[in-house]
């Protein structure tokens, strides 16, 4: 199914593996529907038929760099860790959510990265296998554990993280642990900062990236910034801004922009062109639920995100990245064409949105129906 819009409406033409009926969507006015505030269209053509899933198998591969972990997420929102008298434990880390919610789209994803040969590492593994990503890159060390992050939830959804990881197998990763007929089998490489913060992670980061770009690929970089992690603030900025130049698509809060540009206002266009570099393809501002703005070198503009009712925000970036990167993998050609961008960039909105009504990561990201659902449910 094609669905044609233009700037104000989102179009899912560029989604893989729909029927081509015709659907025209124009916008009138805003309405509430199932917690959503979405634009109101009028619909001409058929409804969605079946599931919408793409042939996963047909599909580019996106091979996610880095680390993963478990969340340990309070079963109450609004309280500090000592006073919450629950957790939920959730799969979780970046890199992982992304590929999880890659597979969970209908896409082609793999995960690269170390866990402890423990209970979780095993679990991590078993997760990403049984969400359709391809693990054959994780390794098993036996000499450190997997990584636990306690989150604290304050009342608006937002959060605070505090990590046991003194070292944790994922900052263990060696390069000569690195699938590299995996990497190069990559149509695009994500990765975040995480993975540069130490030795020998770090150079197994650089080399894989390295082979990726080597091999073709695109490399999409979300810097991802938990500064606890970084010895200081300026140690953060310097190893973030080191494989700045080497990123194609790069993705980024406007907390990051703030603090990468040592507090320069993050909404002003001009500051954030200061972070473009000449080879950049796609630079992305997420403004949580206002959406996201976009920037390449012809054109830049902003897309309006769906306003829902957030119980938990972890995952939510990596839900949007996931839902763009689903897009790109399977038409690169979007990068050039402003008004597919606008489209895939709703699309991922749409993503990050369904991703914070529940607790967790992972067990949160949404598939691809249920996110065309979420949209009829807009349109209705």
């Amino acid at each position: 199914m094609a669905l044609t819009l233009h700037s104000t409406a989102f179009c899912l033409g560029t989604f893989a593996s729909l029927p081509r009926n015709s659907l025209t969507f124009r916008q009138r006015t805003t309405v509430r529907a199932s917690g959503f505030s979405c634009p109101r269209f009028n619909v001409k053509g058929k409804a969605f038929p079946g599931d919408g899933l793409p042939q996963t198998e047909e599909s580019p591969l996106v091979v996610c760099f880095g680390e993963m972990l478990i969340d340990f997420v309070p079963t109450t929102s609004g309280i500090s860790l000592a006073e919450a008298p629950a957790f939920k434990k959730a799969p979780g880390g970046a890199p992982a959510n992304v590929a999880v919610g890659i597979a969970r789209l209908g896409g082609s994803s793999a995960f690269i990265g170390k866990v402890g040969e423990d209970e979780f590492g095993y679990m991590l593994a078993d997760i990403l296998k049984e969400n359709n990503v391809n693990n054959q890159g994780i390794r098993f060390d036996p000499g450190a554990r997997t990584a636990l992050a306690f989150v604290t939830l304050r009342s608006d959804g937002e959060r605070e993280f505090m990590f046991y990881r003194n070292p944790s197998a994922d900052m263990l990763l060696q390069e000569s642990e690195l699938d590299f007929n995996l990497i190069k089998k990559a149509k695009i490489f994500h990765y975040g900062s995480i993975s540069l913060i130490t030795e020998p992670c770090k150079s197994a980061h650089i080399a894989a990236a390295k082979a990726a770009k080597d091999a073709g690929a695109v490399l999409s970089y979300d810097p991802n910034l938990r500064l606890p992690l970084w010895p200081s603030a300026d140690s953060a900025r310097e190893g973030i801004f080191s494989i700045w130049e080497s990123a194609d698509i790069i993705k980024i809060s406007e907390e990051e922009v703030s603090f990468l540009t040592k507090g320069e206002d993050p909404y002003d266009g001009t500051v954030v062109r200061k972070l473009y570099h000449p080879n950049l393809k796609l630079l992305l501002v997420t403004e949580g639920p206002d959406g996201c703005r976009y920037y390449t070198k012809e054109y830049s503009g902003r897309v309006k995100g769906i306003k829902v009712d957030a119980i938990d925000t972890t995952g939510a970036g990596d839900a949007f990245v996931a839902g763009i990167l689903s897009q790109l993998s399977i038409d690169l050609s979007i990068l050039e064409n402003e008004d597919k961008l606008r489209e895939a960039l709703m699309f991922a909105n749409s993503c990050g949105a369904l991703t914070v009504t529940e607790r967790g990561a992972i067990p949160a990201l949404p598939t691809r129906e249920a996110v065309f659902n979420a949209m009829l449910k807009c349109v209705a």
